[in-house]
């Protein structure tokens, strides 16, 4: 049986992340934070130490430098571990004047660094998702079906379905059809694989293990084909043993900023769908030292509250606080997601980092050393609800108040429907 040692992991970095925006204005999609403290790039590059496998390659692109900064700073294996966390930037060659043109190209522009690393198997991951998974038993599960290509798939829902890739699996687990993000109900139709449940389809999580020679002759053989899911799948499950590894644990999409949202105001709940506090299989992220967070005369109702926080005299009710968050008093805070800050202020001219005193907050995603003044309102607008400001201190995406970082809202501001 081959070892995990055996495997090297591609995290795909993301491109624009629009429907993230703003929150990948002045970042790259697996640098936004997440729950307080961690970055959603933390999420597969802790599942995959956990999992043993410490060879891990970051294809990054857009807005980088964050992500490429939070990496350098968290991840560093000693002098006597095999291990690397390296980051495989976009770059020009002569071979190649473009871009990344998708999650296939990424990997085939960067095809010299993975066959340098002599793995026997690639790992594809993506750097969106939010999910703890144990690698382990899908490698052996790879192995004893003797397999080209695995994919981890989970089941779908039928309003979700558009969102994925779905497959069907013969009674062996062999993939015998897939179609990426079907919107056509006659489609979807055909791709039924439990009915009667509330879940009736299979759908790619967009984790792939491959054979390393049959992901390089796939990617120098079809030069046209750009994505994985569209393209690469689709043509390999013609010829090749393509299997689905069936995973049923916790798993979120963080795509959109409706879901990134949701998610996080999740973790809030005693009984949150995602646990943090796994001693055996911990989230990595950097290690910023510091103080307790000091909570004055508040009260505080479903609260994940980071490291580092000063509040006073608040009153906050199912939301998120970030490291370094100053929540000034008489302030209301409800449904919101504060990402807090990168550093404590030390300007005492200019308007102080993070929350202002009697502001009334809800339904809203604060990023990170934002400026709130006194007296500021905002209210969730319906979902669906698309503004921003002229300015651009503020948007809407589907009904959420999303104050860009570095942002700065004025004494008595009012953002509500």
């Amino acid at each position: 049986m081959p070892a995990m040692n055996d495997i090297l992991a591609v995290i795909l970095g993301g491109g624009r992340g629009q429907r993230l925006f703003p929150l990948t204005k002045l970042r790259s999609k697996p640098a936004v934070p997440i729950a307080g403290k961690y970055r959603l790039i933390d999420i597969p590059i802790s599942n995959c130490i956990n999992s043993g496998i410490y060879r891990i390659d970051v294809l990054t692109q857009y807005n980088s430098h964050s992500l490429h900064r939070h990496i350098t700073n968290t991840y560093h294996f000693d002098a006597f571990h095999p291990g690397f966390v390296e980051i495989l930037a976009a770059e020009q060659t002569p071979e190649s004047a473009d871009w990344y043109q998708g999650t296939a190209d990424a990997v085939r522009k960067q095809l010299f660094q993975i066959r340098s690393a002599r793995a026997k198997y690639v790992l594809i991951l993506a750097g969106d998702h939010l999910y703890r998974m144990d690698y382990r038993p899908m490698a052996e599960y790879h192995w004893e079906k003797n397999a080209d290509i695995t994919i981890a798939v989970q089941p779908v829902s039928a309003e979700e379905a558009h969102r994925f890739g779905i497959l069907k699996c013969g009674e062996n687990g062999r993939i015998v059809d897939f179609y990426e993000k079907p919107k056509d109900p006659a489609i979807q139709a055909r791709f039924i694989s439990r009915p009667g449940e509330a879940r009736p389809f299979l759908g790619s999580m967009g984790i792939y293990l491959f054979n390393t020679e049959v992901l390089i002759d796939l990617l120098t053989n079809n030069p046209n084909f750009d994505d994985f899911g569209s393209d690469i799948i689709p043509y390999a499950i013609q010829s090749l043993s393509v299997y689905g590894y069936a995973f049923d644990g916790y798993w979120a999409d963080i795509g959109t900023i409706r879901s990134f949202y949701e998610v996080n105001l999740q973790l809030t709940t005693p009984d949150a769908p995602f646990n943090f506090y796994d001693a055996d299989r911990p989230i990595y992220t950097h290690a910023r030292f510091l103080p307790g967070s000091i909570v004055e005369n508040s009260v505080l109702k479903d609260v994940l509250l980071a490291e580092g926080c000063r509040i006073q005299r608040a009153e906050i009710t199912h939301s998120v606080v970030g490291v370094r968050s100053v929540i000034q008093a008489g302030t209301v805070i409800r449904d919101s997601f504060l990402m807090g800050a990168d550093y404590y202020n030390t300007d005492k001219s200019a308007m102080p980092i993070g929350i202002g005193p009697n502001c009334y907050i809800e339904g809203a995603i604060i990023d990170k050393n934002a400026r709130i003044g006194a007296h500021v309102v905002i209210r969730p607008f319906p979902r669906g609800t698309e503004l921003k400001d002229a300015q651009e201190r503020w948007y809407i995406q589907d009904g959420i108040v999303v104050i860009p970082k570095n942002g700065t809202l004025p004494d008595h501001t009012r953002i509500e429907p």
